[in-house]
């Protein structure tokens, strides 16, 4: 694994969405966004849903909404904030603004005080991992909320909250699920998978065997066994099922071990 700590971040993501928020017309806030049925300002409350959830359940341990009878974490997700999204629509956009400005620092505070290398408050089933260490449980909810943030710029024609410092935490973090997409390809120890990442964020990680298993690694190999090469853009619009495999495939180069590349063409880095 490679440990990353993304906790400054979260202020600087939260002050680009909040000016990006207020400076939306009131027609931007009824814009559709990738995610089904949702518009800009579904989009937002589910950003609000995702900090009341993890302060209540995270600070105040609290358990939340119960499961039902035979449904999966899937289900159960897609419920919940379907759920709440449509409870938010009674709420104007200035008060979507103020909950989010009001309960970003409260999150703030959550994240400096959890241990980075304990155990995870959520694990990030994702990842392969029967226990998740903190720093990934955090990484896993800036990233939630920077691919948020892009869905509505997306919907509104805004580019931005994409330089280097914000972005490559974003692809480092998704890479984690590279292990995952790789388990069942059983290889020799020392087989290797490098992900190659075009742009400013991009660079080089390594998906290697140790015979059983896959680990993500920053080591390079002059050949390795398989390669898959992508711009920073399609590897988070991948991860997140922005876009299908198949759409990134064709914007990706694909080489050595075709069963390798094509496992690896399928991380996914959300619960689906």
């Amino acid at each position: 694994m490679i440990p990353i700590d993304t906790r400054p971040l979260f202020r600087i993501e939260r002050q680009a969405l909040l000016e990006l928020l207020r400076s939306l017309e009131p027609t931007d806030w009824q814009k559709p966004t990738v995610c089904p049925g949702w518009s800009v300002a579904d989009v937002t409350a589910h950003i609000l849903n995702d900090y009341m959830r993890r302060i209540s359940g995270s600070r105040d341990e609290h358990g939340g909404a119960a499961f039902g009878d035979g449904e999966t974490l899937p289900a159960y997700l897609a419920r919940i904030n379907e759920e709440f999204v449509r409870a938010m629509r009674q709420c104007s956009p200035h008060l979507l603004i103020e909950l989010l400005a009001r309960l970003g620092p409260e999150l703030d505070l959550l994240w400096a005080a959890t241990d980075l290398e304990g155990p995870a408050h959520l694990d990030v089933s994702w990842a392969g991992l029967s226990v998740s260490p903190g720093w990934l449980d955090i990484a896993r909810e800036y990233t939630e909320f920077w691919v948020h943030q892009q869905q509505i710029r997306d919907a509104v024609y805004r580019p931005g909250a994409d330089d280097v410092s914000m972005l490559r935490p974003v692809l480092v973090t998704f890479l984690h699920a590279l292990p995952p997409a790789l388990r069942d390809r059983i290889r020799p120890c020392g087989t290797t998978v490098r992900f190659e990442i075009a742009g400013p964020a991009g660079g080089h990680w390594t998906g290697v065997s140790d015979g059983q298993h896959w680990e993500l690694t920053t080591s390079q190999t002059l050949e390795p066994t398989a390669s898959v090469r992508m711009d920073q853009d399609t590897l988070w619009r991948l991860a997140s099922r922005g876009i299908t495999v198949e759409t990134a495939r064709q914007r990706s180069e694909l080489r050595g071990d075709q069963e390798l590349a094509d496992s690896a063409m399928t991380l996914l880095a959300v619960v689906a």
